[in-house]
């Protein structure tokens, strides 16, 4: 019988670790898209599975213990062994520094895929000043175009469609501000009546560029582009869009009308100054913003 012991590592039993750890990796990626919640979960899965699938390749290529003789004398030979082999050794640095090179791929691509919607338009948003609130016949929309911001020129201007609701139950003036990008694809919303030309009028902010101010007899909007409509609130009423039109918010300063940065809006209950709306921090077009179909699309970028 021989003394000898089998210095050959023992090959790892087959385990559902390193199933675990790919779908905690998934879960990562998937959840920085998704949402934070699905980020942690994925992380906590591959950290769990990952810690026990090395803990299973250490395990099978340390030595294995000799087997003490039966009958030997108290003084045995002394024997040198390596702590770990020289097998198990390559096969964790090659593991690491495949890990290492994945990481040097992997995260840079996806800091640039990811990070933008994390990180917003970059675009910060300034108060616009529309004039005096006596310009906003109370109960009937006003097209307001103005320049979002006067520094970027001509590429920032914006129109809105504003009606002034009246006073709220606690006294304080409502205005409906409705932003004229589609929220299908982004196309320009129309007004659905017409424009009262005559009536156009013109305001000058200091230091600002001119406002424009066009009052319209509408009590819907539409989308030329693809059918889009949208009742007098902005909610949907046929067509693709996904979601009720974005509003911008405003404040009163010195009797004059404010508009503030925009948001999104899931559905609004009720009409002008009574109105309880679903607001969100704004998103793109062709994203939704509440129900279960938010949690099958790209998060909303915070433009604001």
């Amino acid at each position: 019988m021989s003394d000898s012991t089998d210095d050959k590592p023992h090959v790892p039993a087959p385990s559902l670790w390193p199933i675990g750890f790919a779908v905690g990796v998934a879960s990562v990626l998937v959840g920085l898209v998704v949402s934070w919640p699905a980020t942690v979960v994925g992380a906590a899965l591959a950290l769990v599975f990952g810690a026990l699938w090395v803990r299973d390749i250490a395990s099978a290529h340390a030595p294995a213990a000799a087997a003490a003789p039966a009958a030997e004398p108290a003084a045995v030979e002394e024997e040198h062994r390596e702590t770990y082999g020289r097998a198990g050794f390559l096969s964790l640095a090659t593991v690491g520094l495949g890990g290492v090179i994945g990481a040097g791929v992997a995260l840079p691509s996806l800091g640039f895929a990811v990070l933008p919607s994390f990180a917003g338009e970059t675009v910060k948003t300034k108060d616009v000043d529309l004039g005096p609130i006596t310009n906003f016949p109370e109960g009937t929309f006003v097209i307001a175009t103005f320049m979002e911001d006067p520094g970027l020129g001509e590429v920032s201007r914006r129109t809105a469609y504003v009606r002034n609701n009246g006073l709220t139950r606690d006294k304080q003036p409502s205005f409906t501000i409705l932003f004229s990008r589609c929220v299908h694809l982004g196309c320009p919303v129309q007004p659905n009546g017409p424009i009262q030309e005559q009536d156009r009028k013109e305001y000058t902010p200091p230091g600002g560029p001119a406002v424009e101010l066009q009052p319209v007899l509408a009590a819907s909007f539409g989308c030329p582009c693809h059918g889009g409509q949208y009742d007098g609130e902005g909610n949907r009423t046929a067509g693709p869009p996904v979601r009720s039109l974005d509003r911008f918010e405003f404040s009163i300063v010195n009797g004059n009308l404010i508009i503030g940065r925009p948001f999104s809006v899931g559905t609004v209950e009720g009409a002008g100054a009574g109105a309880r709306i679903a607001k969100y921090r704004r998103a793109y077009p062709g994203v939704h913003v509440d129900g279960i179909e938010r949690w099958l699309y790209p998060i909303p970028v915070p433009g604001s």
